[in-house]
């Protein structure tokens, strides 16, 4: 699928949000309704009883996107401004597959002198800004602040907050794997994993893959494999540090079952992939160019069996966040959850292989991608355009909150 740039840049011209309104607004009575006088009663109610603003607001069907643009796609550290077009994807997305109302709130002068995220700044913007919303989307934050700002109004707020670069690539990442144990005949205890990238996403997939039973797992950043020797690691990336002698990306691939990459275009070669195990699974996720094409790995490995996924949605098994943020959020909101929980990513995440698993393919998905899909090595998690995925998703995040288990 070839874009081009001009098409691309007229699809965005004027933006890719509107507001529209729930009501008829035509006459004199409408009008006295929606604001003054009518709206001063709904305003004196709230005020006596604030709970009530999920009834008479749209706060129960709302979610900020917020950023600050220092760590935006695979574009790194653009900005605020430029990150907006992003931030309006984003919102699209939700109101398509989540039909949640969201906006965005890119955030300007919380930077420190350094040009890093300042993460005392955007947690006190972002409790500036909550009353309005049912929820908070963090979106492109560099780490290590993005930990600090996510754990701190998780802590502090009484509305779920996610940071999505952390835990949506770390959630469709987990369905992936589960998927890829049952086609290779392998146990997620038995894999060695190599984990390239070690900032927001690489660290919490790190968490998810352990959380599920990984336990020969390694990460890798971009001065090589995270040991406990290195004197130069955050306290995130010391909590999966390793003892061993190995120091680069092409020594700790060999025999390694699955690669992860959520690093740079290009880092992983033909030869690194001819060096992993039997049956690998190699899933390439930098963007927009990934650590290795599929075209790469096809001429290193022939015919041998292998799976393969990237980020883009030109190429099959696409892991995106997509998968998962729009139904979290959906679910978390329709429990009036008060926090996102390890419970309720595990429950996404499972849902996510049962419904790849599913022999019933809906007519919608086959018409978006005109190609068949049966589970197997080039389908292994749903795509975004499978309707079930609100329900299935959804319904497993809201049975996760009511759980007691």
């Amino acid at each position: 699928m070839q874009l081009t740039k001009e098409e691309i840049l007229e699809k965005h011209l004027g933006g890719k949000l509107s507001v529209e309104l729930k009501n008829t607004l035509k006459n004199q009575k409408d009008l006295s309704i929606a604001y003054t006088p009518g709206v001063a009663k709904v305003c004196l109610d709230i005020k006596e009883n604030p709970d009530l603003v999920y009834d008479y607001t749209n706060k129960k069907n709302s979610v900020a996107v917020v950023t600050d643009g220092t760590a935006v796609l695979g574009l790194g550290n653009i900005g605020a401004k430029a990150s907006i077009p992003v931030m309006e994807g984003k919102a699209v997305l939700f109101k398509k597959f989540g039909k949640i109302d969201s906006w965005p709130v890119p955030l300007e002068n919380v930077r420190l002198e350094n040009g890093k995220t300042d993460a005392k700044k955007v947690i006190e913007a972002v409790k500036q800004i909550s009353c309005m919303y049912g929820g908070i989307n963090l979106e492109d934050i560099a780490a290590p602040a993005c930990f600090e700002i996510e754990e701190t109004l998780e802590r502090d707020l009484e509305i779920p907050v996610f940071h999505d670069d952390q835990w949506g690539t770390a959630i469709i990442v987990l369905a992936a794997v589960k998927n890829y144990c049952i086609l290779s005949e392998k146990k997620i205890e038995n894999l060695k994993i190599v984990v390239n990238g070690a900032g927001a996403a690489g660290i919490r997939i790190c968490d998810m893959l352990k959380n599920a039973g990984a336990q020969n797992l390694f990460l890798v950043d971009s001065k090589g494999v995270v040991t406990n020797s290195r004197t130069d690691l955050n306290p995130y990336k010391q909590k999966h540090s390793r003892e061993t002698t190995l120091q680069t990306l092409s020594e700790i691939i060999q025999d390694a079952d699955v690669f992860i990459g959520v690093s740079v275009a290009d880092c992983l070669t033909k030869e690194m992939v001819q060096t992993m195990n039997e049956f690998p699974a190699i899933f390439a996720m930098a963007n927009p160019n990934p650590e290795i094409t599929p075209e790469q790995v096809k001429e290193a490995l022939g015919d041998k069996s292998y799976i393969m996924a990237t980020g883009r949605s030109d190429y099959p098994n696409q892991i995106n966040n997509v998968l998962g943020f729009p139904y979290i959020f959906r679910g978390a909101l329709d429990a009036r959850a008060r926090n996102i929980t390890m419970k309720m990513k595990i429950a996404t995440s499972e849902a996510l292989a049962e419904l790849a698993r599913d022999p019933f393919i809906p007519e919608e998905v086959k018409q978006a991608y005109n190609r068949e899909f049966k589970f197997g090595k080039n389908y292994i998690i749903p795509t975004p355009f499978d309707p079930r995925l609100l329900e299935k998703v959804g319904g497993a995040v809201r049975k996760a909150v009511y759980s007691k288990v």
